[in-house]
This record gives structure tokens, sequence and C-alpha cells, in this order.
């Protein structure tokens, strides 16, 4: 018997003793579905767990997740870092995350376990899997809420500092019972979301996500004509190339990472995507092909929007267009603007719902014995509606309960994207990691760490500095 090589177990390649290289190689390729089939039954076409995923299915889902709400919250990092840092730090983040992901599919297909907290689970035992189902389910539960309140600001206005912002239908058809912040939700509720939620496979929900990507580039689109329109013209704003500390301090910098963390977190949603694929080799294509077209969006998204509106931008570049609206042109691309993100994010709502929903299952009902949750009806319909209809009460209720989510990107999704990947990579329980990796470990966590105490102690205690805000 030929001993292992160190590189070999790094890259998930085990030969086995019997058979030849080929057949082991076959062996490790295969990949045991999320949701177990029952005995009983083979897969079909529509069975909701058949391993029969595309990769253009999992780019779409992976850059949808990627590119929620933080894409108005992108053009502030701009005012703070100036552009070339800002560009660094948005590509730093997203080989980060490259990193991260890789440890945690490399470990996956070493291991047993086909879920976030069971693969942290194999590593740090019964706690380390319960610190991350708390993790996923305070993060897309606080990420849900903030999209029905942003929906809801954007459709029926809010008030901020005694000033009234009236939504698009407010400005519409007038105030109404019907155009109100309640009745508004429930029917995007009802007629938008839950048709989506429904659906019991990650990859159904490609062709929703694909629209979502497509709303994006249009608000792109949009700003950068906008743009080039005022640079002609001459009504263009100065760009800061690096940051201005007469108005910023170096610990002011730090508060903009956790924006691009929480933009570039999609770790919840790796092993549900990963399951449907038929060659799971597809899912390290799929995720570095929406790092790229995100880091696109990203930063056309943070340089055409702080061209436009330059010092002036504000944490919610909404808040801008809303500004400049004193005419027909003007109104008229504010409510594209507005039109476009809100069904931006009734769209992106069903892929974080899944995660959240498989997360709060696998904590609920751990006996093995019971059946998955996508074959059992009762189950998945009954915690799929009472999920939808707990985010409704909860945004309708206390609008204002975001501030409680601000930090977020500084905490939880910070463990969830670098912590916990980086510290199986340390934990090393299948001997796969190479002095490489660990060393890359180290540095993630210490990134990850620092810029976090340093991101919580600038917002809670910092100079008052016109930071850029967390917004999911």
């Amino acid at each position: 018997m030929r001993r292992i090589d160190k590189d070999e177990r790094a890259h998930g390649y085990v030969p086995g003793d019997n058979v030849d290289d080929s057949s082991s190689k076959m062996k490790l390729e295969s990949v045991s579905p999320l949701l177990p089939p029952p005995d009983d039954c083979e897969h079909s076409p529509e069975d909701p767990i058949s391993q029969n995923g595309s990769l253009f299915g999992a780019v779409f889902n992976i850059s949808t997740t990627m590119v929620g709400a933080g894409i108005m919250s992108v053009p502030a990092t701009m005012k703070v870092l100036g552009i070339i840092p800002a560009f660094v730090v948005i590509v730093l983040v997203a080989l980060i995350t490259d990193i991260t992901v890789e440890f945690m599919l490399r470990y996956t297909s070493s291991g047993e376990s086909t879920t976030y907290a069971g693969m942290v689970g194999e590593s740090f035992g019964t706690l380390g899997s319960l610190a991350v189902k708390i993790c996923v389910i305070t993060t897309t539960t606080g990420v849900l809420i903030i999209y029905f309140i942003i929906l809801g600001d954007v459709l029926c206005g809010n008030e901020s500092k005694g000033i009234t912002h009236l939504g698009i239908l407010q400005e519409w058809f007038g105030i109404h019972w019907w155009t109100s912040r309640a009745f508004a939700l429930l029917i995007v509720a009802i007629f938008i979301m839950l048709p989506l939620v429904m659906l019991r496979r990650v990859d159904s929900l490609r062709y929703s996500s694909a629209i979502s990507i497509l709303l994006a580039l249009v608000f792109v689109a949009i700003c950068s004509s906008m743009a080039f329109s005022a640079l002609l013209s001459g009504k263009s704003e100065s760009l800061r190339i690096l940051p201005d500390f007469s108005q910023v301090t170096s610990l002011d910098l730090f508060t903009t990472i956790p924006v691009f963390v929480t933009g570039f977190g999609f770790h919840v949603n790796v092993h549900p995507i990963r399951a449907e694929l038929g060659r799971p080799a597809h899912m390290i294509v799929a995720v570095r092909t929406a790092l790229i077209i995100c880091v696109a969006i990203y930063f056309a998204i943070g340089f055409f929007g702080y061209l436009l509106f330059g010092d002036s931008i504000m944490p919610d570049m909404l808040v801008n267009f809303d500004q400049n609206s004193n005419t027909s042109a003007g109104r008229l691309l504010n409510t594209i603007v507005r039109l476009s993100y809100a069904l931006h994010l009734a769209l992106v709502f069903p892929i974080m719902n899944y995660a959240l929903r498989a997360n709060i299952d696998e904590l609920l009902f751990s006996n093995k014995n019971k059946r998955a949750l996508a074959l059992d009806t009762p189950r998945f319909v009954s915690l799929t509606l009472a999920l939808l209809a707990l985010t409704y009460f909860v945004a309708v209720a206390i609008p204002n309960i975001w501030y409680f989510f601000q930090f977020l990107g500084s905490t939880t999704i910070v463990c969830l994207s670098f912590i916990f990947p980086a510290a199986i990579a340390l934990r090393d329980m299948h001997g796969i990691s190479t002095t490489k990796d660990q060393v890359m470990a180290i540095v993630v966590i210490i990134l990850a760490l620092g810029s976090s105490a340093i991101a919580i102690w600038t917002n809670m205690y910092g100079s008052g500095a016109d930071q850029s805000s967390t917004i999911m």
C-alpha cells in the first residue's frame, strides 16, 4: 500500500488500496445530496432532491445572494476610502471570500456532513454546530426583516428626523389604507415572495435570481448614464482618489469593511447550492464567476454613484435620487430606480429565506430518522409560512428594528464568512490542510477579528464623521 501524499489529501484525492486511481476519483466526485431520498424511491425529473442543478443557475443564485440591499451603501464607502483604496478593499474581500469558500468545499468533500453546521460540527462538536446555526438564523432573519423594511420605505415612504418621505404608491395614488405599509407589504409577500419561497429546490430560483441580477445591472446602467451626462455637461462631482484625513480618521476607514463583508457573505448558501449540482467541481467555477460579476457590479455602482453625487452621497443612495427629482425626467428616473430596487429585493428574499428555513429545520428537527424537509410537505409548508409571517409582522410592527442589525456585518456575518471556515482549516480534522492553508487561515482570522473590532468600536465611540452605514 503506497503512502498517501499530503498534497493529494489537500485536493481531496485519496487513492484506494485495492482500486485504480480513476475509480477512486469517481468515488470522491460523488457527493451525497443535502436532502437524501427515501429508500424506496428513485430520482425523477420532478424530484426536489435530484442533482440536476445547472452551473448557470448556481452562478445566478450565488450572485443574487451577494448583490442584496448593500449595493446602495457602496457609493458612500467611496467617499470615505477614496476610489483606489475602495477598489483594493473590494478585490481583497472577494479574494478572502474565495479562499474561505474553497476551505468549505474541500472539507465538505472530505467529511460526511452536507450542511454548514454539520461541517463545523465535525471539527468542533455540538457547540460548534450550534454556533453556526445561531449565527445563520440571526443573520438571515435580520436580513429578511431589513428587506421588508426597505421595501416598505420604497413603496410607502417613511419619516426621518421630522421629514416625511412619500413612497411610490403614495406619490401615485395618495395616502389611503391600501397604500399603507402593512397592506402593501402583505400584497408583496403573498403574490411575489410566497410563490418563490414555496419552491423546494434552490436551483428553481435561478430565473428569479437572473432577473434580480438584471435589475442590478439596470441600476448600474442608469447611474452610469446619468454620471456621463453630468460629466459631459460639466456638472459631475470631483472624485476623491485617496482618503481625506481632514474629514475622516484612520479608524473610520474600517467602518466600510463590514459593508463589503456583508455584500460578499453568501457562505450560508454554499451547501444548498452545491448539493444540487451534478458535479461538485462546478461549484468552485460558479463561485469564482459570481465573485467576478459582483466585484464588477460593486465597483461600477460605487464609482458612478460617487461621480454623480460626490460628497453629498448618502449612506443609502436612494435618498440622493429622491433629492434630485425636481424635474419630470428626474422624477421618472427616480421612480424607475426605486421600483427596480424594490423588485430586486423581493427577488433576493427567497434565496436568503432558503438558508434560514434549512437551518431552523436542522436545529428543531435534527432526528436523522425524519424525512428530508423538501419531502415532508406538512413540515415544509408550515415552517415556510411561519417564517414569512414572522418577518412580515416584525417589519411592520417595528420598522426601525434595522438599527439593531447594523452590527451583523461586524459580528455574525464575519464569523460565517471568514472565522468559521478558517478555523476548520486550522483544526484540520481530515488532515488535508497544507502549511500554506494554515498560514492563510491565521491571516484571515486576524484580519477578520481586527477589522471587526475596530469597526464596532468606531461605530459606537467613533469620531462622529459621516460614515457609511452597514446595510444588508
